[in-house]
């Protein structure tokens, strides 16, 4: 057992004094009880070891520590520095024990309780194994900790009721009546405090010593049996009794002893007439209580009780203002107090610089003496003299040196093993705790998968059912109006780590770049597909977070200068981090495309000062752009202006194109990631001029038909079926498809799945939109299949793009299923198709002409 009396230091505003406790450490609970005494059946208060942490500091004297937890810190005193030190031991291998139990099991669980005793051992063992590289094992201070430091009697303080806690009154007042019954049952039934006779036969065999040592209770405290024989010990350790004065011969002695006796005894009945008063107190009120009672229950009529019950109100407001008048004068001599105490305090500081001058004097006229002294006696004698004297202080201060040296070795020693402890305590919470994330974050992403199934079936059950019973079709109106309404978000958790915040604390309704996670569709149909949409990209990813996004964030976090390299392009095309993008994105725009210096500015002048033809479309177009992204959205964004200056700029840079309707998308997404306008302006020309082909945004748009005539030429060779089953129905994919090539997705894929296109697209080319989009296609091949009716077809795909949830699986397609792509077989398929485009263009204008000829000849 580990248990002893240390003094504990209470502090009282101004006031500190050193109170001695009995304390006692509970297994099972981890925390370490104190008492009074070791008698006392309830305890003052308890001290939590599970998260606390032990310090301690030679300065502030022999034998102090403290232990810190969360919400106090506590300061003991031990008797000596090897107590200390034992119990600062004890006390961590405790709280090391019970750490690493309660991470095996729950709290409260059986297993821990009955956990075999060789593993508890073998723990306890690797701990001290550990332990004694920094700190060796102190010996057990027997005289100080064990149960047999209980039948000693507590450490006196200087008044007997300096130790009393008045903090816990009731609980004081338990104890000693519990100690008063125990003592009269001690003394016998003849009520004679000094008759010791029935105790003075200690047990002659160990058996029975061990018995009456091994009584201890459960929750700390002494059986009855146990009590009594530390009290008989304490009486016969505390009194020299018949033995001591059958031993002394001498009378004189005799009457030393009975003094001390009736000294010992007189303090006794002192703190025990205080407590009395105390218990008189208590029962003169509980006694006033009945009294009131007994005449409330015994009043004839109502009016009586009425009165009874306004007198105790009179009562009860008579003693508020009284409590609140002392109240009142608590705080005036509290103030009065402190003043005082600033006023001593100026004082010391006077004193003490008063000591200093006149030790300061003292020094000058020892030094003086001494001179005098010297050159008054032998030289030689004299410098010998010093010498000794010299020699002599400087040996004692060495071995204070090394007493303090000493010290702080032992000091050190346990703070290392203190700090060893505490980093394996927190690696093994943190490891708790990222499992604990984990789990979490898989049961989000089962959640928002069973949300989005049960919108799903509500969906199905309403196209499939048409002829649902009023009722019950109401019921499923009702039930997806209910859905639509739920909010997608999860609520912030504290603590995260930086890697599973970005999955779990999603608080807000719009992604970094400012697009709604939920689209708001004004179609019905549209808003239960967006709510789908969202739910299921929520869970993809919360499933890939650990597995695949940590480890592609970390490969980003080490590289340093950028350079091209088939690991880079392996990680562009996984996806560039939030964080990582903008700065990626400006390297590739400055690799192909060198900004000019001042040329943004130029082009702005000459905007200022005349208005470009495109103005009249550009300004049609700003209210257009990005409708589903909160900076712009509102006419009133800030980002509105600065688009517009961006695409006068271009129309004036490249008049060959002006503007076309499309390129307000692209610089829209320019702007959303680099953020600065010059930036986004050399972004849309590296994009017009470098990445797509020659033509694609003129007039005639003819390299964007030409493209389309190659991308069927791909659907043909990697989908056959589903190439198949268009010209079945006599679909033009390409009525859906154009406006993918010309604005690169936007509009048509989510914001995360479009960003890492746009990614691969900037690093790889046009090629990439060729592989996303075949891709698009692979991914929804099976669902397209099944709907035989061409009005059907072209209503999914105005959408379908808008059902693709799993970015990696799409990237996957795109890459790695649809290889090989190389791009020499896609410039000869767009030189194949451009010849033969060129040509019935060239065939359609002479159709033309010969038409205009004819009419102008038949005249009107």
């Amino acid at each position: 057992k580990l248990c002893g009396y240390l003094n504990k230091l209470g502090i009282k505003g101004p006031i500190k004094t050193w109170k001695s406790r009995w304390f006692f450490y509970d297994e099972n609970k981890c925390c370490l009880l104190y008492y009074r005494t070791a008698q006392d059946i309830n305890p003052l208060g308890s001290i939590d070891l599970s998260s606390a942490s032990f310090d301690c500091k030679m300065d502030n004297g022999e034998g102090v520590f403290e232990i810190r937890t969360p919400g106090r810190a506590f300061t003991l005193k031990a008797i000596s520095k090897q107590a200390m030190m034992y119990w600062l031991q004890q006390l961590q291998m405790r709280r090391w024990e019970f750490c690493n139990t309660q991470s095996r099991f729950p709290v409260g669980s059986s297993q821990l309780v009955n956990e075999p005793l060789a593993g508890r051992t073998s723990r306890c063992c690797t701990y001290v194994v550990d332990n004694e590289e920094f700190l060796p094992l102190v010996k057990t201070p027997t005289e100080a900790v064990g149960l047999k430091a209980a039948s000693l009697p507590a450490p006196q303080t200087s008044t007997a009721l300096q130790n009393i806690s008045l903090k816990h009154p009731w609980t004081e007042i338990q104890n000693t009546v519990y100690n008063i019954c125990g003592s009269k049952q001690l003394w016998g039934s003849n009520g004679n405090v000094f008759s010791f006779d029935e105790f003075q036969e200690h047990p002659e065999n160990v058996d029975e010593e061990q018995e009456a040592e091994e009584g201890t209770l459960e929750d700390g405290r002494m059986g009855p049996r146990l009590n009594w024989i530390r009290k008989a010990r304490w009486m016969n350790s505390g009194f020299p009794g018949c033995e001591d004065l059958s031993r002394e011969k001498n009378s004189v002695d005799k009457v030393g002893v009975l003094q001390q006796q009736i000294l010992t005894l007189t303090e006794e009945v002192k703190s025990q007439k205080e407590l009395v008063k105390l218990l008189h107190k208590a029962l003169e009120a509980a006694q006033q209580e009945k009294r009131v009672s007994s005449m409330y229950l015994t009043a004839a009529e109502d009016k009586d009780r009425l009165e009874l019950v306004r007198h105790k109100v009179r009562q009860i407001a008579d003693l508020t203002s009284r409590l609140e008048a002392l109240e009142q004068e608590k705080k005036e001599l509290e103030q009065l107090l402190t003043l005082r105490d600033s006023h001593i305090q100026e004082l010391k500081d006077h004193v003490q610089l008063l000591m200093e001058k006149n030790h300061a004097k003292q020094e000058v006229i020892m030094t003086l003496t001494e001179q005098m002294a010297r050159e008054l006696s032998d030289p030689l004698q004299e410098a010998n003299t010093i010498t000794v004297e010299t020699l002599y202080k400087q040996q004692e201060e060495i071995e204070h040196l090394k007493d303090d040296i000493d010290a702080y070795k032992t000091q050190n020693q346990f703070l290392n093993s203190e700090i060893h402890q505490v980093t394996r305590l927190w690696t093994s919470v943190a490891e708790n705790e990222k499992a604990l994330l984990m789990k979490c974050a898989c049961l989000q992403a089962r959640n928002c998968q069973m949300e989005s199934k049960y919108l799903t079936v509500l969906r199905k059950l309403q196209e499939a059912v048409p002829g649902l019973p009023n009722s019950h079709a109401e019921l499923v109106k009702n039930l997806i109006q209910e859905a639509l309404q739920w909010d997608v978000k999860e609520e912030a958790e504290e603590a995260l780590s930086f890697e599973l915040n970005t999955a779990l604390c999603s608080s807000s309704e719009y992604d970094e770049y400012g697009f709604m996670t939920v689209p708001d569709y004004e179609i019905e149909d549209w808003k239960l597909l967006a709510k789908i949409q969202a739910l299921e990209i929520k869970s993809n990813k919360l499933w890939s977070q650990e597995i695949v996004e940590k480890p592609l964030r970390d490969r980003w976090n080490s590289i340093g200068e950028l350079n091209p390299s088939a690991e880079l392009k392996s990680l562009i095309r996984s996806g560039i981090p939030v964080e990582h993008r903008q700065r990626v994105w400006r390297w590739l725009v400055s690799r192909h495309c060198s900004p000019v210096p001042g040329h943004y500015q130029r082009l702005l002048e000459q905007s200022r000062s005349t208005e470009h033809p495109a103005c009249r479309q550009i300004e049609l177009d700003l209210p257009r752009t990005l409708t589903n992204n909160k900076h712009f959205s509102s006419p009133t964004s800030q980002l509105i202006p600065r688009l517009r200056r961006v695409l006068l700029a271009f129309s004036w840079h490249n008049p060959a194109i002006g503007y076309c309707q499309g390129l307000n998308r692209l610089a829209a997404v320019a702007l959303l990631v680099l953020e600065d306008e010059e930036s986004a302006f050399w972004c849309l020309v590296y994009i017009v001029e470098n990445l797509m082909p020659a033509d694609y945004y003129s007039d005639t748009l003819i390299t964007s038909q030409v493209d389309q005539r190659v991308f069927k030429d791909f659907l043909s060779e990697k989908l056959p079926r589903l190439m198949a089953h268009f010209e079945q129905y006599r679909i033009d994919v390409s009525l859906i498809t154009f406006n993918w090539f010309l604005v690169a997705f936007v509009d048509s894929l989510v914001s995360d799945i479009l960003l890492r296109v746009w990614d691969a697209f900037l690093y790889e080319g046009t090629k990439v939109i060729f592989r996303y989009a075949l891709a698009i296609f692979k991914y929804n091949e099976e669902e397209i299949l099944r709907i035989h009716d061409s009005v059907e077809i072209y209503q999914y795909l105005r959408f379908f793009t808008r059902m693709i949830t799993d970015g990696r699986k799409l990237m996957n397609i795109a890459f790695n299923d649809l290889n090989p792509f190389p791009m020499k077989l896609l410039r000869n398929r767009r030189s194949m198709h451009r010849e033969e485009l060129e040509a019935e263009l060239c065939e359609l204008e002479q159709i033309k002409a010969a038409y205009v000829k004819e009419r102008a000849e038949q005249g009107p």
